[in-house]
């Protein structure tokens, strides 16, 4: 077994010298093609800092989009080709850092990218060489999965949620607030799903296995840990919002919002799981975690109390909906000349229908829009 190992090891040495050696001669972006190479090369270890600055100076505000693009398009068909989990994860902590502390121009042309090849889709991806390699493999597609849903979160918040830079606490408050806490009822209802399915992936990335004790993979789930902290805040402001919203929304926005009230505090209790892994590995020693709390679940009842009483709205456009057109006929009828009523008058020709409003009669008893919530989802 250690001799097949030594083998592959220096078979993988020679492929990289191989592929340096070709970008040397064929590329005319000869240095970024080496740079890619020696920073996902076979070597078990974090891809090294002096080469992932020469990515990161390639894709920066300064060069032709055309330069990121090649990038992009360069890690993508290494990715694709390879079928080594030690080269596939580098290429994938080499996006998520130029993710993470790249310009905003690598991050639109990543999306633009993935919407036509699906860069980050690995689902079937495997390194069967080893039982290690397996379980680092399966730990490969999960991290996959959350950088792909890291990027779904981008296109729909229209902002990094990693690169927010959280405003000055006021006076008075012990911390800034995310976006989220500002949002307005419809894309606080949009934007609190991406982030919560982006937490989902998160947590998924617990490694097993083979793939706890392994170096890279620590490395990798170090970046994914220092995310879950914003990811996490965003979250719960964005919940505080949506309760003290919440009593004023009809009901198929206040159905949204328990849903979304719901799953928080599901997350909340996955998260602090994923953390008490984490804080058995090497990588912890230097992080701070939070203490994770759930919403309140007696404020439950109340929310769905409000959804049984809350007021179904129609909006109608304010144009007519419907032009009626009244034709009186040539003469009166005969019952109308018998009778001694004087004949109402005709109505005009035009008769518009329009602002049609559909709701129910308004609850005695509604439910109270001034419950204290504070904090639900507190860092302490």
């Amino acid at each position: 077994m250690g001799t097949l190992q030594t083998w592959r090891k220096a078979y993988g040495a020679l492929k990289d010298s191989t592929k340096v050696g070709l970008a040397h001669v064929n590329s005319d972006y000869a240095e970024l093609d080496v740079a890619i190479v020696k920073a996902t090369n076979h070597v078990e270890c974090s891809p090294k800092e002096r080469h992932l600055k020469k990515i990161l100076a390639a894709t920066s505000a300064i060069r032709p989009r055309a330069d990121v693009a090649y990038c992009i398009h360069a890690l993508s068909r290494r990715l694709a080709k390879t079928h080594n989990w030690t080269v596939a994860l580098k290429i994938l902590i080499v996006i998520h850092r130029l993710l993470r502390e790249g310009d905003p121009t690598f991050r639109e042309e990543l999306l633009n990218f993935s919407q036509r090849g699906r860069i980050l889709q690995l689902s079937n991806f495997k390194d069967d060489s080893s039982p290690i390699a397996w379980d680092c493999s399966a730990w490969v597609r999960t991290y996959a999965l959350f950088l792909e849903e890291r990027l779904e979160c981008f296109r729909i918040l229209k902002y990094d949620i990693e690169a927010e830079r959280l405003p000055r606490p006021a006076q008075g408050q012990d911390k800034g607030y995310s976006r989220t806490r500002d949002l307005d009822s419809e894309d606080l209802l949009e934007q609190l799903p991406a982030l919560q399915q982006s937490l989902y992936r998160l947590v998924g990335c617990r490694p097993e296995g083979a793939a706890v004790g392994n170096y890279v993979i620590q490395y990798a789930l170090a970046l994914v840990l220092k995310e879950s902290f914003k990811i996490y805040c965003a979250i719960n402001d964005g919940i505080i919002n949506l309760v003290d919203k919440f009593f004023e929304m009809p009901r198929h926005e206040a159905i949204k919002a328990l849903d979304i009230y719901k799953r928080a505090g599901q997350q909340a209790g996955n998260l602090s799981d994923f953390y008490d892994i984490c804080k058995g590995l090497e990588l912890a020693r230097n992080f701070q975690f939070p203490v994770l709390r759930e919403p309140p679940q007696s404020f439950l009842t109340t929310m769905e109390e409000y959804i049984r009483e809350a007021p179904r709205v129609v909006s109608v456009p304010s144009e007519a909906l419907l032009q009626l057109t009244y034709r009186p006929e040539e003469g009166p009828s005969e019952d109308a000349k018998s009778s001694g009523d004087e004949p109402e008058p005709p109505p005009s020709d035009d008769v518009a229908v329009s602002n049609v409003e559909i709701t129910p009669p308004v609850p005695t008893t509604a439910p109270q829009n001034s419950i204290d919530t504070g904090d639900l989802l507190v860092i302490s």
